[in-house]
């Protein structure tokens, strides 16, 4: 095993409890990187329809069906990098567009 990150003491132990690795960043939650949660519906009063509709409501409020129509086709990493960054620039003049509404 490879220590040479951890410094003279050599192991993760010497660190101490707030300290990270010499050249280690923290990770931030990625979409690869996401934590499964059941999604749960409960049938009431035998009303599977309604039952149905809400379970349509929380995986569009999770944003699946979004990520379902991401991933119908493969993305080169250049069109994603496209995307993410048009995807920014409409969150930011959305922004922009919000802040002066609210000033003005």
């Amino acid at each position: 095993m490879d220590n040479s990150n951890f410094g003279p003491g050599g192991d993760a132990d010497s660190l101490g409890a707030d300290k990270q690795p010499r050249g280690e960043r923290p990770h931030r939650a990625s979409a690869r990187s996401v934590e499964f949660r059941p999604i749960e519906v409960t049938v009431q009063e035998g009303n599977v329809n309604r039952a149905l509709s809400m379970l349509k409501r929380k995986m569009a409020a999770e944003g699946i069906y979004k990520e379902l129509r991401k991933r119908r086709f493969y993305e080169k990493p250049s069109e994603e990098k496209k995307r993410r960054n048009r995807e920014a620039e409409r969150r930011r003049k959305k922004a922009v567009r919000i802040s002066r509404e609210r000033a003005g």
